[in-house]
């Protein structure tokens, strides 16, 4: 092997990532099968990515990508690397280039462009709207940095608004995906996935709850821990926080089952359903809006199909600010701790106790 050659085997495997696409995966895993261990490890979303891209493009030479001058923090300069010929750097023009990624598409390309979340559905709202989804084409959007734990870019970086922007789109699908490998998988997915697909990732590192046999299927929910007082429904790293609330409430004798609810649209509405009438509670958390956010969309499930009790954990109706993540994510209530104080709320109203709700 040349040293070019080496160089391209290291870029497309990395030293610390296996792929996934032609390892056989088991059918299903068990309920209850994701247990916190004592050193979480920590790996950045956006990684899963930009890794998953490279291997995609190993086994597909339809796939192409585009990036709005943000290669390294998106991390597709893993696939710049690779494939030169395939990649696209389109320049600060996130309009032109959702339209230049549809134009690859109608002609049976599989392009993936990656931006900032704010940038990819904010900015262009219109091209994604009116450009591909009308048209129904087979573009994938990677929105990195998505959320306030971005950190300190400040209000106009932190995307907070897609999930009601991306899921109110026809025909559009999208993918919060709670860790590395989930994130890896998301984007094995869309690529599969005739159609639009957005999937949202964040900057920094955050803790790795999924492995590389914890089972993903576009638009299917995973219960990772069960419970029967409640159920905690998350998407993004709110997963983690939510697995650290149920055992803060197990502490309490409050017994919380947590879902992954990766995939905001198409919604898997059947095990919405299922928690509401097997636990008569939930909570939602996200590290969004709570807008039109998933808290929203499962609201919309629960109303017309088992009403319980709610509570929505997100950002209520505020824009970021600049600072640590860590401290972000406390001041604007997104932590284990906030989860497991609606979850007592929630339980209390399920039992019939006058409780104010949050927000």
């Amino acid at each position: 092997m040349s040293a070019a050659e080496a160089k391209r085997e290291a870029i497309s495997t990395g030293a610390k990532h296996d792929s996934l696409l032609t390892e056989t995966r088991p059918e299903a895993l068990p309920m209850s099968m994701i247990t916190l261990p004592e050193q979480v490890e920590m790996k950045k979303t956006r990684e899963g990515f930009g890794r998953a891209l490279v291997d995609l493009g190993e086994q597909d030479p339809r796939i192409v990508v585009l990036v709005g001058d943000l290669s390294e923090s998106t991390m597709v300069h893993f696939f710049a690397e690779r494939f030169p010929e395939r990649f696209i750097q389109v320049g600060i023009a996130e309009q032109n280039m959702m339209c230049v990624a549809a134009g690859l598409a109608a002609m049976g390309k599989i392009p993936f462009l990656a931006t900032y979340g704010a940038f990819a559905s904010c900015r262009s709202a219109d091209q994604m709207r009116v450009t591909v989804a009308y048209s129904n084409l087979n573009v994938k959007i990677g929105g990195a940095h998505g959320g306030i734990s971005v950190g300190p870019d400040g209000a106009s970086h932190q995307a907070l608004e897609e999930i009601s922007i991306v899921r109110s789109i026809p025909n559009m699908s999208m993918v919060v995906p709670c860790d590395f490998w989930e994130t890896y998988k998301a984007t094995v997915a869309a690529a599969k996935h005739d159609g639009p697909v957005y999937i949202r990732f964040g900057r920094e590192d955050v803790p790795v709850v999924t492995g590389k046999d914890t089972p993903f299927t576009l638009g299917k929910g995973e219960v990772f821990a069960e419970g029967t007082d409640l159920s905690i429904i998350a998407c993004g790293v709110m997963v983690y926080e939510a697995l650290r609330a149920r055992e803060a409430l197990a502490a309490q004798g409050i017994s919380a089952r947590v879902v992954d609810l990766h995939t905001p649209k198409p919604l898997d509405r059947a095990l919405i359903t299922a928690c509401a009438r097997e636990t008569g509670a939930i909570v939602t958390a996200e590290e969004h809006q709570v807008h039109g956010g998933l808290g929203g969309a499962v609201a919309e499930v629960v109303v017309q199909t088992h009403a319980v009790p709610m509570e929505l954990v997100a950002v209520h109706d505020r824009f970021g600010q600049s600072g640590k993540p860590a401290e972000l994510m406390d001041a604007f209530g997104l932590r284990a701790k906030d989860i497991a104080a609606a979850a007592e709320r929630v339980v209390q109203r399920k039992r019939g106790r006058a409780v104010t709700p949050s927000g």
